[in-house]
């Protein structure tokens, strides 16, 4: 797995904590232990929801029951992004949440007791990208120089994934100046009435674009530095997960039953229309987003210590 050699002052200290952070996400249950609500210190949980791709495997556990034969209730909670997740985590507001690292690990950087719990997703063909208008003068990665870009938090993932891809053809943006922030539901429309130059889309949501008003791509950002990029995954507060490791553990194997379900695209496109506002036939098209591999297969082999040696100082 390859990761981008980016310095930036606000990831100054992420490699340090990260080793500490994600072997959190080393899987506290066996495939071969049978689920059981015995013991389960919390029975009911609350758990921050995004709009995306991405989260798809929340709502399967939740749809196909994988959850309740883990003896768990899973109430969820519909987010923005994954920054609004620490301080809600913190006042007890979630039990856990779906987040992308950068912003997590930035938190914890900060002194906020993240405590991954599982895994989540990486990136792959499609999944992350930048676009542009159908009719817009943009045409290649350097005519985004001096541009607005919609991102859906400012100083996170997205733009972490676009100046690693940018920056080895000789296009570096400013993380102020050249990023918006724009809800993912709402850059379609930030695209179409000009209020950004272009967009960097997640699944369902860069499908979507392209179906509507033509949207038309830039760059993929899930290549080169990028490839098989550690996306995100699901966390809790270090207190939360201490007061609860057998329920972590139920969450954790729900969690990787549904992600080996959504192996199928099928299951992807009928799961989308029911958390987001997009139609069943935008959903069918929308490209899938890629597990952790170790994860999907067998909870016990899933190791998240890899995103430790990640240069991001």
């Amino acid at each position: 797995m390859r990761f981008p050699h980016i310095r930036r002052a606000s990831l100054r200290g992420v490699a340090v904590i990260t080793a500490v952070v994600v072997t959190a996400a080393g899987c506290g249950g066996s495939a071969e232990n049978k689920s059981s609500a015995d013991g389960l210190e919390k029975r009911t949980i609350t758990v921050g929801l995004l709009p995306i791709a991405d989260a798809a495997q929340l709502k399967v556990a939740i749809d196909r029951g994988f959850f309740k034969a883990e003896g768990l209730t899973v109430k969820t909670q519909m987010l923005q992004g994954g920054a609004e997740a620490p301080p809600k985590l913190q006042s007890g507001n979630l039990d856990l949440a779906i987040g992308a690292y950068v912003p997590f690990f930035m938190a914890k950087a900060a002194g906020f007791p993240l405590h991954i719990v599982a895994d989540a997703f990486e990136t792959a063909p499609g999944t992350h990208t930048v676009m542009v208008a159908k009719d817009s003068p943009i045409h290649t990665v350097k005519d985004l120089v001096g541009k607005k870009i919609a991102v859906n938090v400012k100083h996170n993932l997205a733009t972490l994934l676009i100046q690693a891809t940018l920056q080895p053809q000789g296009v570096k943006l400013d993380e102020n100046k050249n990023f918006v922030a724009v809800p993912f539901p709402n850059m379609q429309a930030a695209l179409k009435n000009r209020s950004v130059d272009a967009a960097q889309f997640v699944e369902p949501f860069g499908t979507q674009a392209q179906k509507s008003i033509g949207a038309r791509l830039i760059t993929d950002l899930s290549q080169g530095p990028t490839t098989s990029f550690p996306v995100g995954g699901y966390a809790s507060t270090e207190s939360w997960a201490k007061k609860n490791p057998k329920t972590a553990a139920a969450f954790q194997r729900a969690i990787y039953k549904a992600q080996a379900v959504l192996a199928d695209r099928q299951v992807l496109a009928q799961t989308l229309p029911t958390y987001t506002q997009i139609d069943p036939a935008t959903a069918a098209r929308t490209r899938r987003r890629s597990t952790p591999p170790a994860c999907s297969v067998s909870p016990t082999s899933c190791s998240s210590t890899v995103i430790s040696n990640s240069p991001w100082t």
